[in-house]
């Protein structure tokens, strides 16, 4: 679709009344009615009760998300808000083991709430907050999103954030042994994904597989993932969708509550601790957590331990402001702090032992083969990487009249050591200094004809410097900036949204001369040029339009188009050097043209009292798609194999089924069943270039879980157990030019859980225990994602890299904590 087309569009949607039909606007609504917004003047109040046996639900958590205010159910049900702004927002109300109820308020009405809730068949009633201009009820939204909640990251066994959503059917992760994971939406990833920390743009050094993200995993109460380009809302990047890790919810009015979490796994004796503290009072509210993760080696059947895979961690985050009846200002605050070790996987020849470098005097280096001491406990060795993260931002939103708007500021700094000189173990040889400062602001204008719409910009300014005494990419500076129109309508059961943008981005690279001896920077034109120096600018259009219809409560029809682009990154347009992460020499191209995609989503779902299905498909054409292609023959002075980064046309297609079976009147029993697969191919390539690297292979999923609220007369509530078996099939579709890629053989795995609350006699939860035994029967499998695949050859075992990990048991321990 030409830019004229999109902007006829951008034009019908936004203006529906002239281009519709001739409706005059109506006046403004006096205060207490629909679409007029002012602050108000008498508390909302309600009560939620089951709806079979009208019993109160105490402790039902009640939200309205985009105020960012909370409460809970009393012993009677009753619940009750005395500061919210006067208008039209959506509430949720959700309860352990019910169906979540969606609905929109309007706040000034003076007229009490009655919420019934539903015993829960399968989860329905979801809100999200991602990939649209306000909080919508996930089955009203076209673009397809997936939500993970607090409840499925407790009982899963996991070694970082991105770790903890990677069995989410569509979502695979690109690792680097236990602590690095990036990840990957239907066969996209690296910097065509964009992560959202709470809803502001992460920003590290996104373009490298073995960076990994650095958020703190007890940080995230729940995780949203739009899959499909999500640059309408997000600009660049966010060609193969957004992950936003989200926090907890804020406390409600009068009280102070804390958390303390532990978790312990058997497989790399990890030791995870986080104590979090929340209150609000009288409006003033707060959050603060601190959270420690400590690994050692990890370990599985054919490797034994993985020597140097071990990891520390310490975060700090949070957030301090004010909720009143003009909107809410909040300050955050993200500290993550991670030292992990590199796997390399050379070997002895004769014993198959992993090899370490070892000074043995004055500049003299020698490998010799790991001891067992060398492979127990926590130490780490050269080469391993330091990230530090900061994060300080404003995330604020104020009531104006009949209109909302939403302003985010943030800057972040990412450093990035990497230290693999083993005579000068402190000296970092690659050194990243990141620097980006983040905005976005939307302007949601009062509701018209039944349209909703959102006007916004958003975009950053970053600085990358090069503070090592090696170089990969140069210094760099990023200039970026967007503007978008969202809105949407209901027509009867049918929800329509779209919007467009228009983005524009310019690169500044920094030329770098180098002393042939030395290898230290000279002035211009006094060494050999490492980098030459460019500007390169791009500027698109983005777009989206779909819609959702009802045909009945149980059948749902849903259907979108969406354009996205993403201009080439820092590593693709001045990459010039050895990236050990990858194992070769990467040369970029200054002249590379910004990708662009036209995907097409569908999908049904239908559920009963019986069971829960859904199909989602998709097609995605992509031009100008940029991989790295091995230059013929050529290597570089250290023999390492160079690739260039070039250009061609891609397709990627699939999908995913899921199917839950939860036969009525057994609600505490579901068969749940996935299948996820994606099919990528190049265009115009010969036979062994024309599938995609790194594409997930099939995978189906099936768990057998039981759910009881209430254990008898036990103290014993919320008990669940599962057990689940996950097929990985094998991946025969793979780029094998140049040895670039191998196949890698199916397996499946067994997981089981248990867990329950322990509650005391008034049913308050006293602590929460989980148990999860992840590749229960020691299974030696490599994931296709796995970039420790490509090691070094095992003379011990006839193997070729090192596998992914074993029978892993993890003990989780979470005590809520309240204060008076």
């Amino acid at each position: 679709m030409s830019p004229s087309s999109w902007a006829s569009l951008l034009l019908l949607l936004t203006c529906p009344g002239p281009l519709l039909a001739q409706t005059p606007v109506p006046a403004p609504l006096p205060p207490g009615r629909p679409g007029r917004i002012a602050p108000a003047t008498q508390p909302v109040i309600g009560r939620v009760v089951d709806e079979a046996t009208k019993e109160p639900l105490p402790g039902a958590t009640v939200v309205f998300p985009d105020l960012k205010q909370a409460t809970s159910s009393g012993p009677d049900g009753s619940f009750r808000f005395t500061n919210l702004p006067r208008g039209r927002f959506l509430m949720q109300v959700r309860f352990v083991g019910y169906n979540t109820v969606v609905k929109t308020v309007d706040t000034g009405a003076g007229q009490p709430l009655d919420i019934a809730l539903t015993t829960a068949a399968t989860e329905i009633g979801q809100v999200i907050v991602t990939g649209v201009s306000a909080s919508t009820e996930m089955r009203r939204s076209p673009v397809p999103t997936t939500v993970v909640d607090r409840t499925q990251l407790n009982q899963a066994a996991a070694s970082n954030a991105v770790d903890a959503i990677a069995h989410t059917p569509g979502i695979a992760q690109i690792t680097t042994g236990a602590a690095i994971s990036k990840p990957v939406i239907r066969g996209l990833g690296s910097n065509r994904v964009i992560t959202l920390n709470n809803g502001a743009r992460q920003e590290g050094q996104q373009w490298g597989d073995e960076h990994g993200i650095e958020i703190d995993e007890y940080a995230i109460d729940r995780a949203e993932i739009i899959k499909g380009p999500g640059s309408l809302l997000y600009g660049s990047d966010g060609m193969a969708g957004v992950v936003n890790f989200l926090a907890p919810d804020p406390v409600e009015e009068g009280k102070i509550l804390g958390t303390l979490a532990a978790n312990h796994q058997t497989n790399n004796n990890l030791q995870g601790y986080s104590l979090m503290n929340a209150g609000n009072l009288n409006g003033f509210n707060w959050l603060v957590r601190g959270s420690g993760k400590v690994a050692g080696n990890y370990q599985n059947r054919y490797d034994g331990r993985v020597y140097n895979s071990g990891f520390r961690e310490l975060d700090g985050n949070g957030y301090v402001g004010l909720n009143k009846s003009w909107g809410y200002s909040h300050l955050t605050f993200n500290s993550f702090n991670q030292k992990l070790g590199l796997v390399e996987g050379e070997r002895d020849e004769a014993t198959g032992r992993f090899l370490r470098l070892v000074n043995v005097g004055g500049d003299a280096v020698a490998e010799t083969p790991v001891t067992d001491a060398d492979l127990r406990g926590y130490r780490l060795e050269v080469p391993q990487q330091q990230i530090n993260h900061l994060r300080i931002g404003t995330d604020n939103s104020f009531i104006l009249g009949q209109s909302r708007v939403t302003l985010n500021v943030g800057w972040q700094q990412n450093l990035r050591r990497e230290l693999g000189d083993v005579l000068a173990p402190e000296e970092p040889s690659l050194y990243f200094q990141l620097r980006t400062l983040d905005y976005a602001a939307r302007y949601f204008l009062p509701e018209m004809n039944g349209w909703s719409t959102t006007l916004g910009l958003s975009g950053m300014r970053q600085e990358n410097m090069n503070k090592g005494v090696e170089f990969l990419i140069p210094a760099y500076r990023l200039l970026d900036g967007g503007v978008f129109a969202v809105t949407k309508k209901t027509f009867g059961n049918l929800d329509l949204s779209g919007g467009l943008r228009y983005d524009m981005r310019r690169i500044t690279a920094d030329a770098l001369y180098l002393d042939a001896g030395t290898e230290q920077p000279v002035p211009a034109g006094e060494g050999e040029e490492k980098f030459g120096g460019f500007t390169s600018n791009f500027r698109n259009v983005s777009g989206s339009i779909g819609g959702a219809y009802s045909v009945t409560e149980k059948l749902l029809l849903k259907a979108n188009v969406s354009r996205g682009f993403r201009a080439p990154n820092i590593a693709e347009l001045g990459s010039n050097g050895i990236h050990e992460g990858t194992i070769r020499y990467e040369l970029g191209d200054a002249k590379l043209k910004a990708e662009t995609s036209l995907q097409l989503d569908g999908g049904v779902s239908y559920t009963t009292d019986h069971l829960s299905l859904s199909v989602d498909g998709f097609r995605n054409q992509i031009q100008n798609y940029i991989f790295p292609e091995r230059v013929a023959d050529a290597v570089s002075e250290d023999g390492d194999p160079i690739f260039r980064y070039t250009q061609g046309n891609a397709r990627l297609a699939g999908g995913e089924v899921t199917l839950d079976i939860h036969p009525h009147p057994l609600d505490w029993l579901h068969f749940e069943n996935s299948f996820s697969m994606v099919r990528a191919l190049q265009f115009n390539q010969p036979a062994g270039q024309k599938y995609l690297p790194f594409i997930p292979a099939d995978r189906l999923q099936s768990t057998v879980r039981v759910n009881f609220r209430k254990l008898g007369g036990s103290r014993l509530g919320n008990l669940y157990a599962r057990a689940g078996l996950e097929h990985t099939f094998r991946q025969d579709r793979f780029f094998s030019a140049f040895e670039t890629e191998t196949g890698t053989p199916g397996y499946t795995l067994v997981n089981v859980g248990l867990g329950s609350d322990v509650v005391n006699a008034d049913t308050k939860t006293l602590f929460s225990l989980y148990l999860t035994a992840n590749n229960l029967f020691d299974v030696g499998y490599q994931s296709h994602l796995s970039r420790l695949k490509y090691a070094a050859y095992n003379v011990s075992n006839g193997r070729t890299g090192v596998f992914n990990m074993g029978r892993n048991v993890s003990v989780k321990l979470v005590v809520p904590l309240a204060f008076n």
